[in-house]
């Protein structure tokens, strides 16, 4: 059963009880991230992350990770464009010590200088480590390309020089702007009472106020264009981004089943001819990236250098067999199948049923149950799908970005 009870400065606390499990998830989210961010603000949601876990009045850095230790639970915390997320995961029996660090990080942090200038340096090695990762750096570039001066084309890790430049005063500050109580949900999963749960958080989360006015979010205006980024690499690896549809779209419940038919799993269209069929990749898959106000849909693939024109034809060809007939009714039920299973095997752990009440909350104003999701995916149509496809896959709305030993420049697309 979910449950959800509002503070009088606006704080939403969601809980779901679980019966028979022993273990409790608690997420402390933040309707804010990358996006509403200024240009010269870059990486600051992601330098706050960081930040929280560094101290507050009452526990040092270390006393933090120690007391989580000592009841043998697990912490972390993840910046998105749109969201910011610190979570805790422990048994039943320690669910108001969790409560405690979880509440003291997020509402009393110093952001002690001296613990700014020690995250600084781990924060530049992040950004380089995902430089390191063609994979993981391509996708940011693909980004950038995508969604060109937008906030939302700008890597959620800042670049060098903001980072080497922010004092704790400005992270500080940023912090207690942004964090207004209406953009603050707290979602708890598990074994717990809700009466029990807001008692514990009521007190110290209602002392939040608003702090100045927030940035208004603006929708971004496309225009993808195709750019090569040459590097020394064994492979060329390949990006094609396309629009995607906001995520409370009518429609997500095909793009969801388009996905898996295009490139969401071992059996999906471009796996098996790219890979099965040819073996030109190791690995090849469609993915979808959806916001509040848009959305973006990608194709991945790592290739030889000789084998980059094929396989972008083969992506063309796949995308263009989705436009011009629709799917079978095999393949239909097959996708329909594939993601109803995920979503009910996801629901077996805490972790993801927490972070879904939030994701409810924060888009939806409400919790969905997950019959009702099942239904609409057992609704879609082929020719919804089809229909969806030429609405998406216009050659002049998509564009290839390119990372490796590249010998030409990509052809526009047809």
């Amino acid at each position: 059963m979910v449950k959800k009870s509002v503070l009088p400065n606006g704080i939403r606390i969601v809980t779901k009880k679980i019966a028979h499990v022993r273990s409790v998830s608690m997420g402390v989210w933040v309707d804010v991230g990358a996006r509403d961010e200024s240009e010269h603000q870059s990486g600051l949601s992601h330098f706050i992350e960081h930040m929280i876990f560094k101290g507050t009045a009452r526990r040092s850095a270390y006393q933090i990770a120690k007391e989580f230790d000592a009841i043998g639970g697990h912490t972390n915390a993840f910046t998105s464009m749109e969201n910011t997320c610190y979570h805790a995961k422990v048994l039943d029996s320690h669910l108001a010590t969790m409560v405690d660090i979880l509440s003291d990080i997020f509402l009393n942090s110093v952001f002690d200088p001296r613990e700014v200038e020690r995250e600084r340096p781990v924060i530049l090695q992040e950004i380089g480590m995902v430089e390191d990762s063609p994979e993981e750096y391509l996708h940011v570039l693909a980004g950038q390309n995508y969604w060109g001066d937008h906030p939302l084309g700008r890597s959620i890790l800042g670049t060098r020089e903001h980072i080497a430049a922010y004092s704790a005063d400005t992270i500080r500050e940023f912090f207690h702007r942004l964090y207004h109580p209406e953009r603050i949900i707290v979602a708890v999963a598990g074994h717990v009472d809700h009466e029990r749960i807001v008692a514990l958080i009521g007190p110290s989360f209602s002392a939040i106020h608003n702090g100045q006015p927030l940035p208004q979010r603006t929708v971004p205006a496309v225009k993808p264009r195709n750019k090569t980024h040459k590097r020394r690499l064994e492979q060329v690896h390949l990006c094609l981004t396309a629009p995607g549809i906001a995520v409370t779209d009518p429609r997500r419940f095909a793009f969801s089943l388009l996905n898996a038919i295009l490139g969401g799993n071992m059996s999906s269209r471009l796996f098996q001819e790219i890979r099965e069929k040819r073996g030109l990749a190791y690995s090849v898959y469609s993915f979808m990236l959806s916001h509040v106000d848009s959305g973006m849909f990608g194709v991945y693939a790592g290739v030889g250098p000789t084998n980059v024109a094929q396989t972008m034809d083969l992506v063309r060809q796949a995308l263009e067999r989705l436009i011009e007939a629709p799917v079978s009714a095999e393949e239909l039920r097959d996708a329909k199948e594939y993601t109803k299973g995920n979503l009910l095997l996801s629901e077996e752990g805490v972790d993801s049923q927490m972070v879904r009440i939030a994701q409810n909350e924060i888009h939806f104003g409400r919790y969905i149950p997950l019959e009702d999701v099942v239904k609409k995916i057992d609704k879609v149509q082929a020719e919804e799908i089809q229909a969806l496809a030429r609405d998406l896959f216009q050659p002049e709305k998509s564009a290839w970005t390119l990372l490796g030993p590249v010998k030409e420049k990509p052809a526009r697309n047809r």
